[in-house]
């Protein structure tokens, strides 16, 4: 992980009981905690490891609506509301800018895919823009990029993930939430065929709602419930340069690299055009789901099959509520990063942009994807298991929208009216 995240500290104390438990310290589950603490719901949210030690630091931290579904734009413009409030509602800054994010297109190919995007938001009044290969230079100077164009949205930007859920949890626990980690939720507790409390490996917490936003484990646990949630990982690794003067304030993607600024003075950096997808058992039970999205990104896949396959064989699929759990074995996903994917990033940018020629590597991590077959998160409640909803599968996306998919999922828990219309996220439609 990051070296910069911030350490939350958190209680150490299990309540007996409360109305809703939250499974996973994430952005998503720390930020309904902190929506159903304002409301004065009773909520304890319990992670297994760290808050926001796994893909909630681990990402990039841009806020954007370009190049999303156009059924997830109206929830990234909600984001936007709650982002821009977010200094006033948890008493610190997060390092939110609107500097702008802008996309660039080597081929016409490329172009014409942000031209039909460009094309289906009309309807939604976006500020985002077409851009000649004259107004990239324009907006981002020094470049060496022979671009047929790009797309640029000046109202999306980005904040700092080391520090922005562990900031929201603790406004949360100012609120009311208790936050416990180093706690496992191991399964439910059912009562007349509905959710009637947990069990986690210190002891049962009764409650009346459960709300899952455990990210790429979500599929673990909810398998050994019997429900089927299709997920499966991948891995983006990613690099920050030590502070040094660069061409702009936006953040840029290319086909194969990404930058940004960070708040230290130093930019994030990924190789945009290439993840790596370590083969699991998954892959074989359930890759068929993903077959239409492994036609058209084949390319962007380093399929490799080797540690992944036989450390995720050597967890369980099922236990008992008295039995120790992959949870509990596993605190946190730590992927290596690809030094190699790392490196031909940078190599790229500085071929694009040749101020990034000095750059010097501060340090590199990786995290975990977990992706759905249409890469929209689910967010709903579970009809087979009456009182218990989720807010998982966000595909790499869930750092931008966190605050309203948190918000939203709260709302569904607490059965207030939605802050956007859920159907989108409809479980039933996987």
């Amino acid at each position: 992980m990051t070296k910069a995240l911030e350490r939350v500290n958190t209680s150490d104390e299990q309540p007996v009981t409360t109305q809703v438990v939250i499974i996973g310290g994430g952005i998503v589950g720390v930020t309904a905690a902190l929506a159903l603490a304002e409301r004065n719901i009773p909520v304890v949210l319990l992670e297994k490891g760290q808050i926001a030690a796994e893909q909630s630091s681990r990402n990039l931290g841009w806020i954007r609506k370009t190049s999303r579904h156009v059924s997830d734009v109206p929830m990234a413009q909600a984001a936007d509301r709650l982002w821009a409030q977010m200094p006033e509602r948890i008493g610190r800054s997060v390092g939110y800018r609107q500097a702008g994010i802008m996309f660039l297109a080597r081929t016409q190919e490329q172009m014409a895919m942000y031209e039909a995007w460009h094309e289906s938001v009309h309807p939604l009044e976006l500020d985002s823009k077409l851009l000649s290969p004259a107004g990239i230079d324009q907006l981002v100077p020094g470049g060496k990029g022979a671009w047929v164009g790009g797309i640029y949205t000046p109202s999306d930007g980005y904040a700092e993930p080391a520090i922005t859920t562990s900031a929201i949890a603790n406004a949360a626990m100012k609120k009311g939430a208790i936050l416990i980690q180093n706690c496992a939720v191991r399964t439910l507790t059912m009562s007349a065929g509905a959710v009637s409390g947990v069990v986690t490996e210190k002891g049962e917490i009764r409650c009346e709602q459960v709300l899952l936003a455990g990210g790429a484990w979500s599929r673990r646990f909810l398998a050994n419930l019997g429900i089927s949630l299709p997920t499966l990982p991948l891995i983006c690794s990613v690099l920050r340069t030590q502070p040094m003067k660069g061409p702009t304030d936006i953040a840029v993607g290319g086909p194969n690299f990404s930058f940004r600024k960070h708040q230290d003075g130093g930019y994030i950096i990924t190789q945009r055009g290439k993840l790596d997808a370590p083969v699991t058992l998954d892959h074989l039970l359930i890759g068929h789901r993903y077959l239409d999205q492994l036609r058209t990104q084949r390319s962007f896949l380093k399929i490799g099959f080797g540690r992944a396959f036989m450390n995720d064989l050597k967890m369980k699929r099922r236990w008992t509520s008295d039995a120790q759990t992959p949870f509990e074995q596993v605190r946190t996903n730590d992927p290596l990063p690809n030094h190699e994917l790392n490196q031909d990033a940078l190599n790229n940018l500085k071929a694009a942009w040749p101020a990034f020629d000095d750059a010097k590597i501060e340090e590199a991590w990786a995290g975990l994807l977990d992706v759905t077959p249409d890469s929209n998160p689910v967010i709903d409640r579970i009809n087979a298991l009456p009182g218990l909803f989720v807010a998982t599968g966000f595909s790499g996306h869930g750092f931008g929208t966190g605050p309203a998919a948190g918000q939203l999922a709260a709302d569904l828990v607490s059965g207030v009216q939605p802050i956007i219309d859920p159907a989108p996220y409809r479980f039933s439609r996987l």
